[in-house]
């Protein structure tokens, strides 16, 4: 992985000597709130609804077993013993002191780490595919173009004050994993006929209170031109994008209000003058970068493991676990698994500091002491022995409840217990519906489905793109929710459709049991809920969960839980909402 140079380590020592300074001024009342606002907003300080909130940078989610320890001391000293980890493959601790902060960032520098632009108007933290490097459809290793994007973005001075904030993801693989089409600005690598390198670029995508899905604005961008490219694309932005009004700054709404042409006509206008530049990608400069991130001393191994596969036979436990959170490697003998934080009880995400701790250990035995975040809310080991998949299985504990890609894999936004913009709780709800489909056996049959829940339309939870998305709205000061199903992201993404009025908080579990319902009933063999609702499209499920209410009718029970998972039929009048 990138490790620091002279320069980052420079700018990093200068960053926090500045923000010290600062933050001494705030406490002595030297600068007031409003004052102090856009300098602790630089550093990744935010005001909650409870203490402030430090998100801390994790640069295309790789992290070291030495950078996740330090956020577990983090954690014990500075927070109240866990961080949340959120669908930007950053960190968040959510119960800072401000006198503590300067001193946090200088513990994080001594493990490369930083917060710088993990807020404000600016370039945020480039997000990238967790399986970078080991998946078996990748085209190339977006790593290091997500570096060199990232050296380029950091403390870029034209860029500091953009419209608003920016937002870029990188996959390099056949299979979107990484939410491209839902960024500012979204790279794909790609081949031309000639078998060249280069990017797929897509803009103008984004989420929040106008979801849009991105605009290809260009099929092929060769990989030597990509930042110029991408610098024509946000020098455009930066020059007409709003600053008059806060909800139309993104470059979403400059793209439609141009449209896709004559957008890209000024950025190809923009481009002749980047092109060729300083910003052009040498091969010296490329080879320099991806030295950081070559394979690490793979052992030549058996491509199947017969131990491995009778321990399956014998043990449901853990060929669950197997099923759905390893995941196959392009080097034979290995495999990547995937770390939930997604038990039930549990805040989506969170994970306490002896967990960060464990999960650092479980690195440095089985993983070569690297790990990544997911913007799915969980961690990955990217490089595991099959031959140690029993060992890590037992050894992982409360990080190994085999959920991943299932309905309680739940994608959440610490919502309105900790967030000063947020409409409604989400964490609460989303234990509730953890806790009603807690059955492994059920999860599995449902198969998968991805739930995102998001307090507010900022859309932190990205439930615009859920298969199932839930949101909380403000009614008159009570707390509902909205409920959007067909949404989707990766290479056929979608944004959901609502389904109708807003239910309250204790509905909700009742109307996911009642959409699951009709996807059992519709469904093809080994059909996926998503794939149900594209094919007979959302009124069946609106019909029934909006159906006659049938005096009496509680919200959902065990016993109707236990109906729902022996298929009664959709229409028995036992289910019928109270709504």
């Amino acid at each position: 992985m990138y490790r620091y140079d002279q320069f980052d380590h420079k700018i990093v020592a200068q960053r926090i000597a500045q923000f010290r300074d600062q933050v001494d001024r705030r406490l002595s009342g030297e600068l007031t709130e409003d004052e102090f606002r856009i300098l602790r907003l630089q550093n990744g300080l935010y005001m909650q609804i409870h203490a402030y909130m430090l998100r801390i940078a994790v640069p295309y989610g790789l992290l070291s077993s030495a950078q996740l320890r330090m956020f577990a001391h983090i954690a014990r000293k500075y927070d109240r013993d866990y961080g949340h980890f959120s669908t930007r493959q950053n960190v968040q601790f959510n119960w800072i002191r401000l006198q503590d902060a300067a001193d946090i960032l200088a513990d994080l520098a001594s493990v490369e780490m930083h917060a710088n632009q993990t807020s404000g108007n600016c370039i945020r933290n480039i997000t990238c595919d967790e399986y970078a490097g080991v998946a078996q459809d990748e085209i190339v290793d977006p790593r290091p173009f997500a570096e060199l994007l990232r050296q380029w973005s950091t403390f870029h001075p034209e860029f500091a004050y953009l419209p608003r904030k920016f937002k870029f993801a990188i996959t390099g693989a056949a299979n979107d994993r990484a939410a491209i089409a839902v960024h500012d600005i979204g790279l794909s690598v790609v081949k031309n006929a000639l078998g060249e390198t280069g990017f797929r670029v897509l803009v103008g995508g984004g989420l929040g209170r106008t979801p849009v899905i991105g605009t290809e604005i260009c099929d092929f961008v060769p990989w030597q031109d990509a930042i110029t490219y991408l610098e024509a694309i946000v020098r455009v932005y930066n020059q007409y994008g709003r600053r008059d009004n806060i909800y139309k700054a993104r470059i979403k709404i400059l793209v439609k209000a141009l449209g896709i042409e004559e957008f890209r006509r000024q950025v190809e206008a923009e481009w002749q003058f980047t092109k060729g530049g300083p910003c052009t990608i040498t091969d010296e400069e490329l080879s320099r970068v991806s030295a950081f991130f070559d394979a690490p001393a793979y052992q030549v191994l058996p491509a199947a493991n017969t131990e491995l596969e009778a321990f399956q036979k014998d043990n449901k436990a853990f060929a669950n676990w197997m099923q759905r959170n390893v995941k196959p490697h392009k080097v034979p003998g290995y495999a990547a698994v995937v770390l939930s934080l997604k038990k039930t009880g549990v805040a989506p995400g969170d994970a306490t500091a002896a967990q960060m701790d464990a999960a650092a250990e479980l690195a440095e035995r089985f993983s070569f002491g690297e790990l990544r975040i997911t913007h799915m809310q969980n961690m990955v080991l990217a490089d595991v022995k099959q031959a140690d998949l029993i060992a890590l299985w037992q050894a992982a504990k409360g990080l190994a409840t085999p959920n991943i890609g299932l309905l309680t894999d739940i994608i959440c936004c610490p919502g309105g217990d900790f967030c000063a913009l947020a409409n409604a709780r989400s964490i609460p709800l989303a234990k509730a519906v953890a806790e009603c489909f807690d059955n492994i056996d059920f999860l599995h049959d449902i198969g998968e489905i991805e739930l995102n829940i998001s307090g507010c339309v900022n859309a932190c939870a990205h439930h615009h793109v859920g298969h199932i998305g839930i949101l909380g709205v403000d009614k008159d000061g009570e707390e509902w929710y909205q409920v959007s199903i067909g949404g989707a992201q990766g290479n056929e993404s979608a944004i959901g459709r609502v389904i109708g009025r807003s239910f309250t908080f204790g509905q909700i579990p009742e109307v996911i049991a009642r959409l699951l319902q009709v996807y059992v009933r519709e469904r093809f063999d080994d059909e996926r809920f998503i794939d149900t609702v594209r094919r007979t499209g959302y009124e069946p499920f609106k019909a029934y969960v909006y159906a006659t209410p049938v005096e009496g009718d509680e919200a959902l029970s065990g016993a109707e839980y236990e109906l729902l998972q022996t298929g009664v039929p959709y229409d028995t009048p036992y289910y019928s909402p109270r709504f």
